[in-house]
């Protein structure tokens, strides 16, 4: 669990944060170290929303998640931690939730169980149907 890594794709892999904004917050992340959106193929892109999918399918079965902020941070000036290779946060929400202003501050909270919750997401994983 150390590298956090729940699947591996030809052209990306879904990976977990290891300074999640909340429980379970995922990564998308292409091999080919990249800055836009508009430097990758046509088959790199259908992968990465094919495994932004695949992570809300594991969400809702590990952590019941019942929402979801997807988004990228392109460039520094918007917020990317790593500017020169995009990468796709998928965060689960539930309904009353407050914790929105730590993903808008860009503040970063450690999570203490980070080995669990990889546990429960590759048991979820395991059970599903690879991603198409």
């Amino acid at each position: 669990a150390q590298h956090l890594v729940i699947t591996r794709r030809k052209n990306a892999f879904l990976m977990m944060n290891r300074y999640p904004y909340t429980v379970g917050h995922l990564m998308v992340v292409p091999y080919r170290k990249v800055a836009e959106l508009s430097a990758l193929g046509e088959n790199e892109l259908v992968e990465l929303w094919n495994l932004v999918v695949h992570a809300q399918a594991l969400l809702r079965a590990a952590v019941k998640a019942q929402g979801f902020n997807i988004g990228l941070n392109l460039g520094e000036c918007a917020g990317a931690g790593v500017p020169d290779h995009l990468h796709i946060h998928i965060v689960p929400r539930w309904s009353g939730d407050t914790n929105f202003m730590p993903i808008i501050g860009g503040a970063r909270v450690l999570s203490d169980g980070l080995r669990a919750l990889y546990g429960k997401l590759m048991e979820a994983h395991e059970r599903m149907a690879s991603p198409r």
